[in-house]
């Protein structure tokens, strides 16, 4: 056996506990929790009289073991004397550690799979063990199922996440495509968003996947694959480029050392509305040089939760984008109107064009267009797809008319050249 030593969790602690109450109720030298993976028997929390002997980390072949013997029923679950049975003294455990007395039993998970076992052992016989306590270690293998599930369930989760993305990212990142957005005024683009897909068959939107992706500790190298071919876009197609990243990876030194490398004065980075800023001074001392630099910012899901006026606020973006939760079907509700319409005059007070993301109706179009919002995206102006399925993009006009009371806003500044943004973090009907 391999051994070595590691300090334990809150979730092997509380196992341990109740490994203790097991080695002190049957008398025996050590109790442990092994975890089964078909082919190795892993020690993964141990309680010893006898440590040089036991220790956590510990493996044997699983084939050979005293539990899997006990499993296959070879073995009794209770053995007060391994010598009383010639087919346990031929297994390792009877010459090393020499173990004597044992007792094993499954450690089973709600959906019935088997974790591994719970065991005490002793280095001599035992003739008091009973069924007795085999009954005591159920109660107790049973406990420590329940202490130990989430745990394991989370590192099936991460470990299929890890699975799924790896190709992803040893592929480059994932594919991108592009989404056009246009005047509302005269239905010319004037960019477009660059949306991240993954594969059809995982049935999970791109803002689930890059969730997933952090979730595993990979989340900043997929955005920042994602941005960078984004950027590739910059030379195949006019107008600006509109990319999305999340707050705690723009943070990052490799982030804005990407950025850098792009041509800013036609990015448009997009920050969601969705996601928590801790910091908003770090945040800032990153954006200002970029934002310096000719790059826009953008805050994208405006009216989907209740961080948008904070965000606008304390960043003063160049851009709102309208969530489509507040778009779709504004042609025919007032409420709607009502609530788009004091978002433009209040971006129009913060000198902010306004994008409405989710146009899918001519209805809802021409009334945004009637309320004063910049520009649209959505299926009624095309549908993402490849940069060659965009049209020209063409500057939109100097000015237009406002609807009176309306705030003027950042159109006249909104040019050829201005950023798109990668966004992986709108679905695909967008």
């Amino acid at each position: 056996m391999a051994a070595r030593t590691r300090s334990r969790s809150e979730v092997q602690q509380q196992v341990a506990d109740l490994l203790l109450i097991a080695k002190r109720s049957l008398g025996l030298s050590v109790s442990f929790l092994s975890r089964l993976d078909g082919t190795t028997q892993h020690l993964e929390v141990v309680e010893s009289s006898v440590p040089f002997l036991f220790q956590e980390g510990n493996k044997q072949v699983q084939a050979t073991s005293l539990c899997q013997a006990i499993l296959d029923k070879k073995l009794p679950a209770v053995i007060p004397d391994l010598k009383a049975f010639p087919a346990a003294m031929k297994l390792p455990a009877a010459r090393l550690p020499r173990i004597r007395s044992y007792v094993s039993v499954p450690v089973l998970l709600s959906d019935g799979s088997l974790y591994g076992t719970f065991c005490a052992a002793g280095l001599t016989s035992d003739k008091g063990l009973t069924k007795r306590d085999k009954s005591l270690m159920e109660v107790l293998a049973h406990a420590a199922a329940v202490i130990i599930e989430p745990d394991v369930r989370d590192r099936a989760r991460h470990a299929d996440i890890a699975e799924r993305l790896a190709p992803i990212l040893a592929a480059g990142g994932p594919a991108v495509v592009l989404q056009p957005i246009v005047d509302l005024a005269t239905g010319q683009r004037v960019g477009a968003e660059a949306l991240s897909r993954f594969p059809a068959q995982w049935g999970k939107p791109p803002d689930v996947c890059f969730a997933e992706a952090h979730v595993i500790g990979v989340g900043d190298r997929l955005e920042l694959l994602a941005l960078r071919r984004a950027a590739d876009y910059l030379d195949e197609v006019s107008g600006y480029v509109s990319m999305n990243v999340s707050p705690s990876t723009l943070l990052t030194t490799q982030c804005t050392e990407l950025l850098m490398q792009f041509r800013l004065d036609r990015v448009l980075l997009e920050l969601s509305e969705h996601d928590q800023v801790v910091d908003y001074g770090a945040l800032m001392a990153v954006l200002d040089p970029l934002r310096a630099a000719g790059m826009r910012l953008a805050i994208d899901d405006v009216g989907a939760g209740f961080s948008s006026l904070r965000h606008i606020l304390l960043t003063t973006p160049d851009v709102i984008k309208l969530d489509r939760s507040i778009v779709d079907g504004i042609g025919s509700d007032p409420v709607l109107r009502s609530l788009v319409g004091s978002l433009v005059d209040f971006a129009g007070g913060c000198d902010a064009s306004i994008v409405a993301e989710g146009v899918e109706t001519e209805a809802d179009g021409d009334v945004l267009c009637r309320l004063g919002v910049d520009y649209g995206q959505g299926w009624l102006y095309g549908r993402p797809g490849p940069a060659a399925d965009l049209p020209a993009a063409a500057p939109p006009p100097a000015g237009r008319p406002r609807p009176e009371g309306v705030g003027a806003s950042r159109h006249t500044e909104m040019h050829d050249d201005f950023p798109a943004r990668s966004s992986h973090r709108d679905l695909s009907s967008t």
